[in-house]
């Protein structure tokens, strides 16, 4: 099965569960208290939390809260690549107010269904989930203000054309403001397919000097990473281990390189002209 194909079942399964009163958590395994994951854990406050439905909050699979860290104004249009079950869409058209609007999309139909359920339950009207894949974005060129994600580039396999697609959508001077999983430093290739899959349940992580020159090479500029959260091995030590790999030996190699950040980039404006050739 390719990587796109395990992605969408996962996250169909992952949406089912919620509906039928679990959570989304896939990095942990289930303790007496429920799923408790270091990586989707805590990451929204309660004001925010009491602003969604409790399903939303469930379905969350993130590793970051780009809500929280994005600009927004009143009136812009945002759009969130792989917004699962809506969380940071509905969060994001309450900031963007109604004369702004927030577009979520998603390739999976049982979080596309959860997502409008929840659009529903909030009463939230300028929200439009769409169907479709980030590596092609069904929306024209130059149609938002700001893109948001929430660790889902991670998981694509093609992530220079994510990227591209991003820039292509977003309006001159448009932000891109993305949580996401970066790696930092080298990993030892045996070890780091297993840390991925415990990060992003299934990923493929960039490292922090790899994914600026992504970001640039589709056009972006006033590129920041920001380190919002590090991994330790102690956090992993459960799933490493039923991996069949030695967590003391490999501690050493691995400690502090995977980490949750926030990505901030803005598409250019273009260029005034001011010569003779402007008016030919």
């Amino acid at each position: 099965m390719e990587l796109k194909e395990k992605v969408r079942e996962k996250y169909g399964e992952a949406a089912l569960r919620v509906k039928t009163g679990g959570s989304c958590c896939c990095g942990a395994a289930p303790s007496e208290l429920g799923c408790v994951d270091p990586i989707t854990s805590n990451l929204y406050d309660t004001s925010q939390a009491g602003e969604i439905p409790e399903e939303a909050l469930l379905a969350s699979l993130g590793c970051g809260n780009p809500t929280a860290l994005a600009r927004l104004s009143p009136g812009e249009t945002v759009l969130d690549l792989g917004s699962g079950g809506g969380i940071d869409v509905l969060l994001s058209a309450r900031r963007v107010g109604p004369a702004g609007k927030a577009y979520g999309l998603d390739m999976t139909d049982e979080m596309l269904a959860l997502a409008r359920e929840n659009q529903r339950k909030a009463g939230v009207k300028n929200v439009e989930f769409l169907k479709g894949e980030i590596e092609n974005i069904p929306l024209p060129d130059d149609t938002v203000d700001v893109i948001i994600s929430n660790c889902v580039i991670n998981l694509s396999a093609d992530k220079d054309r994510v990227l591209r697609e991003a820039f292509r959508v977003l309006k001159p001077g448009g932000r891109l403001a993305v949580s996401d999983v970066v790696v930092r430093g080298e990993v030892p290739s045996e070890v780091r397919r297993s840390i991925e899959l415990w990060v992003g349940c299934i990923a493929g992580a960039l490292q922090d000097d790899e994914y600026v020159r992504t970001l640039r090479n589709a056009g972006f500029e006033s590129i920041e990473i920001e380190i919002t959260r590090v991994y330790s091995v102690e956090d992993s030590r459960q799933f490493l281990a039923s991996e069949g790999i030695d967590v003391d030996a490999i501690a050493p190699r691995i400690e502090g390189k995977f980490t949750s950040a926030f990505i901030r980039a803005v598409k250019p404006r273009a260029k005034e002209c001011c010569g003779p050739a402007c008016c030919s």
